[in-house]
């Protein structure tokens, strides 16, 4: 009976067999990131204020704090901390232009995005090189 009353309807433009027709952009993907990054300094800053706290409480919690900060680990996550600072402070700096009506067009805002991309790999090496 429901096979009867079937209807052939067509797909959402984006469900075609097999193939999808949006492709992911440079512009949806720095979007996504400046939230990813925003979340993410969140552990530097937690790793950050476990050795201060650490550094407060004495010796032995020190030393357990210092030994995560200092290793590969804390390395990884200070560094990858610093990558998103840098994403982050581009992307502000896009959104600040885009407050004032500029760099809106297509071409613009895809350069834009990978400024932001391109910029923070840089700016964390340069980064890194003088620390």
């Amino acid at each position: 009976m429901a096979d009867s009353n079937r209807v052939d309807r067509p797909l959402s433009p984006h469900l075609t067999t097999y193939r999808i027709i949006f492709r992911p952009q440079i512009t949806s993907f720095s979007s996504i990131m400046i939230r990813v990054t925003g979340i993410g300094m969140m552990f530097g800053v937690l790793l950050a204020v476990w050795w201060l706290l650490a550094a407060a409480i004495g010796p032995e919690a020190f030393a357990t704090a210092n030994a995560v900060a200092t290793s590969w680990f804390g390395d990884l996550v200070f560094t990858l901390s610093l990558l998103a600072v840098w994403y982050h402070y581009l992307g502000g700096l896009r959104h600040l232009l885009w407050d004032t009506a500029k760099g809106l067009d297509l071409r613009t805002a895809e350069l834009l995005g990978w400024v932001c991309v391109i910029g923070s790999v840089v700016l964390t090496i340069l980064t890194l090189i003088v620390i």
